[in-house]
């Protein structure tokens, strides 16, 4: 079927209040049902015809009827986030979002945020989404081994993405970074530096990635055979000040660990600055190779050696995978595991 009932291909300035598909159709000189299926990007209307449509669309700020749409399609074009609060780590949710954002342009969802308490699994925020059906599709992070919302979501047949895994063998849709690999280099990184002990900061036990990193570390250290330390009283989760006060009063006692793989720039940051209370210098008595999610790190302090996770690549990534599982689309594809770029100084001895 070709493009039909144009009716008139004069411009009109829409009268006040919010704008319809009528209001379109009178500026286009389409049909209103043109005009819907151009919004609604039906095969059968001209690319050209509907790239017009939507810029004019845009133009006027007009929003689909959401109740009407969901009565009609099932759907409520809406995908809901669940968004940590992180102090670890710089910008996480705006370059999550902004990466969402590039993967929904030009399909009719939209997001809704709703914020995740940082020491609750927000369980009940997802039933409340999946009996309502609040949204065609949730995203989430910090995920637990055998994680409350994965069951519940899997149980319940509702499609989701996870940024992080789970060790549940029914497979599911996620996005992760291999923090296996980055605690495993940034901690030879160190013993070839000739850090004689290495420490790690995880973050709670009960997150998955808590584990990766663990083995990566503990894999590092034992091919060495080298001395090691993980803290008990601190994990990424605490404030900086009670990370860094750890710190010092670490620094000042004997056996002291001189290399620190830091799972964010605050906690790198915090350790820097807990241990230059005891007059230690970055670099010479003592090393730190963090994960970077900005540019920050790198400017305030350049002999910090970095390894860069892109939140914004993971973000677009989620996107993708979650419109294609709403889509009905096969699991291949819908694990991804992004792996660490590195890219250290040349290893040379502190003098």
């Amino acid at each position: 079927m070709k493009d039909t009932g144009k009716t008139s291909t004069s411009r009109t300035t829409p009268k006040s209040g919010k704008p319809t598909l009528r209001t379109i159709s009178e500026l286009t000189g389409f049909a209103v049902t043109t005009v819907s299926r151009a919004l609604g990007n039906a095969p059968q209307i001209s690319l050209e015809t509907r790239k017009h449509i939507h810029e004019v669309a845009a133009e006027i700020g007009y929003l689909p009827d959401r109740a009407a749409q969901r009565l009609k399609t099932g759907r409520t074009n809406v995908i809901s986030v669940l968004l940590d609060p992180h102090e670890e780590i710089l910008g996480y949710g705006i370059s999550l979002m902004h990466g969402l954002a590039k993967a929904l342009r030009d399909t009719p969802y939209h997001l809704i945020v709703t914020p995740n308490f940082i020491n609750g699994s927000n369980i009940d925020a997802v039933r409340y989404i999946v009996r309502n059906g609040m949204a065609d599709g949730l995203i989430f992070s910090r995920t637990e081994p055998f994680d409350p919302r994965v069951r519940l979501l899997l149980e319940n047949g509702f499609p989701f993405v996870t940024h992080g895994r789970t060790e549940f063998t029914t497979e599911h849709p996620y996005v992760d970074y291999d923090n296996f690999s980055f605690a495993y280099e940034a901690t030879k990184w160190l013993i070839l530096r000739g850090r004689r002990k290495p420490m790690i900061i995880l973050p709670p036990k009960r997150l998955t990635f808590s584990q990766h990193l663990l083995h990566g570390f503990m894999t590092a250290v034992r091919e060495a055979g080298v001395a090691h330390e993980i803290p008990d009283e601190i994990d990424l989760d605490c404030p900086v000040d009670q990370i860094r006060d750890h710190i010092s009063r670490r620094a000042g006692l004997p056996d002291a660990p001189d290399g620190f793989a830091c799972g964010g720039e605050v906690s790198a940051l915090a350790t820097i600055t807990g241990m230059s209370d005891h007059g230690l210098t970055l670099g010479k008595e003592y090393d730190v190779v963090a994960k970077r999610t900005s540019k920050l790190l790198s400017q305030i302090q350049p002999k910090v050696e970095t390894i860069y996770e892109d939140l914004t690549d993971t973000g677009e990534r989620m996107g993708r995978v979650l419109l294609a599982r709403i889509a009905g689309d096969e699991m291949a594809d819908m694990q991804i595991l992004l792996k660490p770029q590195f890219n250290f100084s040349m290893l040379e001895n502190a003098d």
